[in-house]
């Protein structure tokens, strides 16, 4: 999934435009590579979820064909399409033709729908999809689980799903997408800084996170941002680099959130949040320690790997990246202002109101939540996996988060426990009318993270124009 979740939540925090997540898982924005090239794809008795239908594929049924609908690189592609051959081995009197969309992924789906040709089930944006269930444009998925005498909502992480209302749910998140931090062991090494820490109860306070950061900032001539010869002009290496995007994780640590508690107010123009804010735009144009948005462009992609960046924040999903390359990587929970968290993202995986074959819909549907269907994608450092037995599991996490160059050292501590106790949802979730509120933060944000205006300035200058947008939350 990568950032395909991000298109409506970049929206937000730079501002929180939607890629990955969605990559989430998903952050919206895609990214690639894998090391997963040679692992098995999906088997034909993979969902224990589905074990009640086993001899339904023996039945004469009239044949069945569905059009499954996904974004991605050409790795996530394979194996969605090896899933998906999967699925109709077992259920043999179903064609399930797969529609990858790897751009312009709203657009064309949009488009689709209008023209009566929809997918039956397929991947879908966070607010695009709460918008369209509201419309009657995607199945209400309680009205299947009710019926279903196997399928168990609480088998499944809670923070993975998508209410329009109290009692209507239009899916779950293609995949789990948590975040924290990677780095270089080997430039934290040179550097004598400690390696981060990967439990949520040891996690770097803010000013001993800056102290590191200003350490292995290093200019032209050797100096680290902690020399009063420092020349920030002059910056060889950076000690830290984060999206924006990221900025929910700093805000809801700091006792934020992009709306208020009861859904009335403007969040982001509250002193919690804007404090939060203003620190990460002070790592650019006070402390120096982090590249600025024109700075960002001329660092390489792999800037941890050939030593521009020593730390960097970023969803679950880039670890599929740093998998097929050559680098001693570690990974950390990300620091804290007042308290340790990470977010929760991806995009969800809808069921379109207009499919013909409902009942196919959501066998397939469940197919593909269960993580043994999709397990190389999982092991292969893209997505996380929906159900909560795969995080508490022994056997079962040793399938995917553990012995594998995908899930370095600490990834157990870091990222997958850490989002399943300490995952923040972000706003994409739940925040209605969030595009038209995006519309104008995200122009508000850009002169913050430019160094135009600080964070107080912005978000009380459009706070007056945001307010009478706000809606509240969806399933509340």
């Amino acid at each position: 999934m990568k950032r395909s979740s991000r298109w409506v939540i970049l929206s937000f925090s730079l501002c929180i435009l939607f890629t990955a997540v969605l990559s989430g898982c998903s952050k919206s924005d895609n990214k690639e590579s894998s090391s997963t090239d040679n692992k098995p794809a999906a088997t034909a008795s993979a969902s224990q979820s589905n074990a009640s239908d086993d001899n339904a594929a023996n039945e004469n049924r009239e044949p069945v064909t569905l059009k499954y609908s996904f974004w991605g690189s050409t790795i996530e592609k394979k194996t969605v399409t090896d899933a998906l051959k999967a699925f109709e081995k077992k259920y043999d009197w179903i064609t399930v033709e797969p529609v990858h969309i790897p751009s312009d992924y709203l657009t064309k789906i949009t488009t689709m729908v209008a023209g009566n040709v929809a997918p039956d089930v397929g991947y879908m944006s966070a607010g695009s999809a709460l918008s369209w269930a509201v419309d009657g444009k995607l199945a209400n998925l309680n009205e299947f689980i009710d019926k279903d005498p196997i399928f168990r909502k609480e088998d499944y992480l809670d923070q993975v799903w998508y209410n329009w209302a109290p009692d209507k749910t239009l899916g779950m998140s293609t995949a789990v997408e948590g975040y924290g931090i990677m780095y270089n062991k080997d430039m934290l090494i040179e550097a004598g800084v400690e390696l981060p820490p990967t439990k949520a109860s040891e996690a770097w306070e803010w000013d001993k996170f800056l102290e590191y950061a200003k350490k292995l900032t290093i200019d032209n001539k050797g100096r680290n941002a902690l020399d009063p010869n420092f020349d920030p002009d002059k910056i060889k290496q950076f000690g830290f680099q984060y999206d924006p995007y990221n900025m929910m994780a700093a805000v809801v640590s700091n006792g934020g959130n992009y709306l208020t508690p009861d859904g009335t107010g403007f969040g982001l123009a509250q002193p919690e949040a804007i404090e939060a804010i203003q620190k990460l735009a002070d790592l650019m144009y006070v402390h120096h320690v982090s590249p600025t948005p024109l700075q960002t462009k001329s660092l390489p992609d792999m800037a941890l790997q050939t030593k521009r960046v020593a730390i960097t924040v970023s969803g679950n999903w880039a670890l599929q990246d740093f998998a097929a390359q050559d680098i001693n990587l570690g990974v950390g929970v990300l620091p804290k202002l007042k308290v340790s968290n990470t977010l929760s993202d991806g995009a969800p995986t809808v069921i379109f109101s207009s499919t013909k074959h409902p009942e196919e819909a959501w066998l397939l549907y469940k197919w593909m939540a269960d993580p043994e269907a999709v397990l190389p994608l999982i092991a292969g450092g893209l997505w996380m996996p929906l159900k909560k037995d795969w995080y508490t599991n022994p056997d079962l996490i040793a399938k995917w988060a553990s012995g594998n160059k995908a899930h370095p050292e600490g990834y157990v501590d870091a990222f997958m426990i850490q989002t399943m106790e300490n995952g923040v949802r972000t706003p994409g979730f739940e925040v209605k009318n969030l595009s038209k509120i995006g519309a104008l933060v995200t122009p508000a944000l850009d002169l913050v993270w430019t160094g135009k205006k600080t964070a107080e300035e912005a978000l009380k200058e459009v706070e007056p124009k945001v307010q009478p947008l706000i809606q509240g939350h969806y399933g509340k």
